[in-house]
């Protein structure tokens, strides 16, 4: 086992690794920029070195100065988290050339799987269903208008070196398809220092479903089960659940069995994500794979009772997964509520600040997964998440009903968050009823009152 784990990352997800480290009996170094010098896993971790100022150019994105941290503090393993550079190969590399154990797939599988056209092709020969697109980055916008209009329009324009929604955008046609190029391609060399975008024919109103893997390095690979990320706004995800309450025991079967071929075809190691679109047929296509631990995996953890991060960890350090594919039992519904400072009445407009209260709430079935605290205040230079509320129960009304009663025990002061807008949608009867799309929020937003998602908790 590592003695001491460093934490390339920031916010609630490098707090989730301290706990789990200090579970596992192993020593945390936090890494931090000068803005996050009052976050709580600064804190708490058992050391923590500044890297550089407020900007991830500067600080959380330097691999050198995050390798020199983990060379002056003697750990023996990093842990990147998401983000930042939980997907980046050659820091991958750097960690494997300094004798540092990177949590995390080999360097060359985070290369091969984020190579989009590769990714596409050894999907294809694992058996696995994938939408209609182009071979490979786009070379210029006049090959890559007649591309699109082979596949036939709508089609989205992706960024090949990254995801979470940047770099993408959406062309119904040619006349807007030049401008959304160029939006996408640079919004891709902005966020990941590669211009570089692929397309794909646009499914219309799809669910984004993703099963989790598990793959230790003496061969053993399962899946975990799958999420319904579908309500997303502006192709960031916001709300999800597990289990899919769309998916039929055979397609759940089907897409898993697929998600394994693909991560047993790259070789793949550590914790990961196939990420699936599947129409209103039960047709699913694979979109991506992210070769890190997710945002939202608490949910899985909840219907599973498998500690993701904790398996991260003892994968990583050599050891042999403990659990077999039949031993994942799904008796359990989870829902996962992305707490984010956002106006959700102003257009999910950014809110950073200084929160003056924070009242988290507890009880039976539910779980925050937050670094804030009343005092902090939020950084204008990263995401606007600041905390994630799960709710459990045996059931998915029970898990509905939980969350909208945590949603409502929730107090946060100071900024604006988007709790009323997910208390909102835990009211929804097209919601309630499991039918939502990629396309519900815009849908839900137009056909509700405006200051629906404004209105504040009350409880104190």
């Amino acid at each position: 086992m590592f003695q001491k784990i460093l934490i390339a990352n920031r916010g609630e997800i490098a707090l989730r690794i301290v706990r789990a480290c200090r579970e596992l009996g192993v020593k945390t170094l936090a890494v931090y920029s000068e803005a996050d010098e009052q976050s709580l896993h600064v804190q708490l971790a058992d050391e923590a070195i500044c890297i550089g100022p407020a900007a991830a150019t500067d600080s959380y994105l330097k691999s050198d100065r995050i390798i020199s941290a983990a060379e002056i503090a003697d750990v023996d393993a990093i842990h990147p988290g998401y983000g930042f550079l939980a997907e980046n190969a050659d820091f991958a590399e750097q960690c494997a050339s300094c004798n540092i154990t990177f949590i995390g797939p080999k360097p060359e599988v985070i290369r091969q799987m984020g190579d989009k056209a590769y990714a596409r092709e050894l999907v294809n020969k694992a058996g696995a269903p994938i939408i209609p697109g182009s071979e490979g980055a786009l070379l210029n916008e006049k090959e890559a208008l007649k591309i699109a209009q082979k596949i036939g329009f709508p089609v989205i324009i992706k960024a090949a070196a990254g995801g979470g929604g940047k770099g993408m955008r959406l062309a119904h046609n040619a006349v807007a398809f030049g401008k959304e190029l160029a939006t996408a391609s640079l919004e891709a060399e902005r966020n990941f220092g590669n211009g570089a975008v692929y397309i794909e024919k646009f499914i219309e109103e799809p669910r984004h479903i993703e099963f989790q893997i598990l793959g230790d390095s003496h061969g053993k690979l399962i899946h975990l089960g799958e999420r319904d990320c579908s309500i997303q706004r502006r192709y960031q995800k916001l709300i999800e659940e597990a289990p899919s309450p769309f998916l039929t025991a055979d397609l759940r079967a089907k897409m898993g069995n697929a998600a394994v071929k693909i991560a047993e075809a790259c070789g793949y190691q550590n914790a990961g994500t196939i990420e699936f679109l599947v129409d209103k047929h039960g047709h699913f296509y694979f979109i991506e794979m992210n070769t890190r631990i997710q945002v939202e995996h608490a949910i899985t953890e909840e219907i599973t009772g498998v500690d993701l991060i904790k398996q991260q960890i003892l994968m990583a350090a050599g050891e042999k997964l403990g659990y077999r594919q039949k031993d994942i039992k799904f008796d359990r519904h989870a829902i996962e509520c992305r707490i984010n400072a956002e106006d959700p009445g102003k257009s999910f407009a950014p809110c950073p600040g200084e929160i003056s209260l924070y009242y988290p709430p507890g009880g039976h079935g539910v779980r925050v997964d937050s670094h804030c605290y009343g005092g902090y205040s939020i950084p204008p230079h990263y995401d606007s998440m600041i905390a994630k509320l799960i709710s459990f129960g045996k059931t998915r009304d029970i898990a509905i009903n939980r969350m909208y009663r945590a949603l409502s025990e929730y107090l946060i002061r100071g900024i604006n968050t988007t709790i009323p807008f997910c208390k909102a949608v835990m009211q929804d009867p097209v919601f309630k009823a499991g039918g939502v799309s990629t396309a519900y929020i815009p849908e839900f937003i137009d056909r509700s009152p405006k200051d629906l998602f404004t209105q504040p908790n009350k409880a104190l």
